[in-house]
């Protein structure tokens, strides 16, 4: 990722920090729509899972500046997701969820610049979190 891209991606995230619940609705939404087979690997209450989701988002978008600051946890959180039964086929409907959600919540604003950098810092994130949980699937 370039420092414009980190900066584009930073910037963005605020504007929808403030409609952080409406934003995980939709992205979990979306989500079950295009991958209802995900559905059953969310067990616990919904708006709790939103409100984490953009936690953890908020933590990744800010760490982007100095990524080695975010990737150990991202690794963990990884590995964790193996235990509740996510695969690595999981994460392309999660990241054309994000990309959606974004759409959606930022309308005019969402540039395909914009997008192209939001597709980068998941591509990035994603490929260190398979990489971590599944390490025989990247041989």
């Amino acid at each position: 990722m370039t420092e414009e891209q980190i900066g584009l991606v930073q910037g963005s995230f605020k504007q929808v920090a403030p409609i952080a619940d409406t934003a995980a609705g939709l992205f979990y939404g979306r989500l079950f729509e295009i991958a209802p087979e995900v559905k059953p690997l969310f067990k616990g209450d919904m708006t709790e899972q939103g409100a984490k989701l953009m936690a953890t988002l908020g933590v990744v978008v800010n760490g982007l500046s100095n990524p080695s600051s975010i990737l150990p946890a991202a690794q963990a959180l990884a590995v964790k997701h193996v235990e509740y039964g996510v695969t690595p086929a999981h994460y392309a409907p999660v990241g054309e969820a994000l990309i959606w959600t974004l759409d959606q919540g930022l309308g005019d604003a969402f540039t395909d610049e914009l997008k192209e950098a939001w597709v980068a810092a998941y591509t990035l994130l994603s490929g260190v979190m398979i990489d971590a949980a599944y390490p025989q699937a990247a041989e």
